[in-house]
C-alpha cells in the first residue's frame, strides 16, 4: 500500500495518514515526489465560499506530472464540515479531473472509526490490484 499526501501547517492530514500506518510520501512546498507505482492521494480541502481554490497548489503541481497522475488509484479528502457544501470538495474535483473515485471523506484529523474504515478500504483496494501495487 502506498499513499501520497499533502498537509498544511495545521497537520490534520499528516496526523490522519500517520494513524493509518501505511507507507506514505509527503507532498511538500518543494519539488513534488514522483510516484512510480499505484497509490492513493490524501489531501485536505481549502476553498472559499464559492469552492474556489479547493485543491491545494502543491497537490496541483504534484498531479501535473503525467506519470505520477497515471498511477493514481483514488483520492481521500479531508475538510471541515463547518464549510457545508465545500466539505472535502478537493476529493470530488481531483476525482473528476483524473477519472478516479473519491474513496472517502474525513473531517479534520479523522476519528478512530474513519481510520478503521479507510484501512479496510485500502486493504480491499490493494488486494484487487496486481502485485505491482507494492
Amino acid at each position: 500500500m502506498r499513499l501520497a499526501f499533502y498537509s498544511s501547517a495545521s497537520g490534520n492530514t499528516a496526523r490522519f495518514v500517520e494513524r493509518l500506518g501505511v507507507p506514505a510520501e509527503r507532498i511538500g512546498p518543494g519539488a513534488p515526489p514522483r510516484m512510480t507505482a499505484p497509490y492513493v492521494l490524501v489531501t485536505p480541502t481549502y476553498a472559499d465560499g464559492e469552492g474556489r481554490g479547493a485543491v491545494p497548489k502543491p497537490v496541483i503541481r504534484f498531479l501535473n506530472d503525467a506519470d505520477t497522475r497515471g498511477h493514481l488509484l483514488g483520492v481521500i479528502a479531508g475538510g471541515n464540515r463547518n464549510f457545508g457544501e465545500t466539505f472535502a470538495l478537493a476529493g470530488d474535483i481531483i476525482a473528476a479531473k483524473c477519472g478516479v473515485p473519491c474513496l472517502y471523506r474525513f473531517e479534520l484529523a479523522g476519528t478512530n472509526g474513519d481510520i478503521a474504515r479507510v484501512r479496510q478500504g485500502l486493504e480491499r483496494l490493494w488486494t484487487q490490484k496486481p502485485s505491482t501495487a507494492a
